[in-house]
């Protein structure tokens, strides 16, 4: 088992920056791909980012491509999300998730190829 668990969330001013931590425990040696995702009330949960277990392959929502960067630190067992520029649309409970198959290289953006996720941290950006 894999658990995951999300911090840094907060509010913050339009235009404004946060950086989200997700730290992996558990069985970190059998995570492959990992991702962040966001959802709203009402809507289907969303890939934002996603990275393979290399780092070296990763996936941006068109909505963030150039404002948000994914990474992770493999010793740390850490993946994070640092948000530029951010706007009300923005506004989400951010989930991270993981993956226990493919490969090095590989990364994935739909909710239903990850198996663990964290409970969420809410992000506010006020106008």
């Amino acid at each position: 088992q894999v658990q995951l668990v999300e911090s840094g969330g907060g509010l913050v001013q339009a235009g404004g920056s946060l950086r989200l931590s997700c730290a992996a425990s558990g069985r970190t040696l059998a995570i492959y791909a990992m991702g962040w995702f966001r959802q709203t009330p009402g809507n289907a949960r969303e890939c934002v980012a996603a990275i393979s277990r290399s780092g070296g392959s990763t996936w941006y929502a068109d909505s963030v491509k150039g404002r948000f960067a994914i990474s992770r630190d493999n010793v740390k067992n850490t993946v994070y999300l640092q948000m530029n520029s951010l706007n009300p649309e923005d506004t989400a409970i951010y989930y991270c998730a993981a993956r226990s198959t493919g490969t090095r290289g590989s990364y994935y953006y739909t909710k239903e190829d990850f198996g663990s996720w964290g409970q969420g941290t809410q992000v506010t950006v006020s106008s």
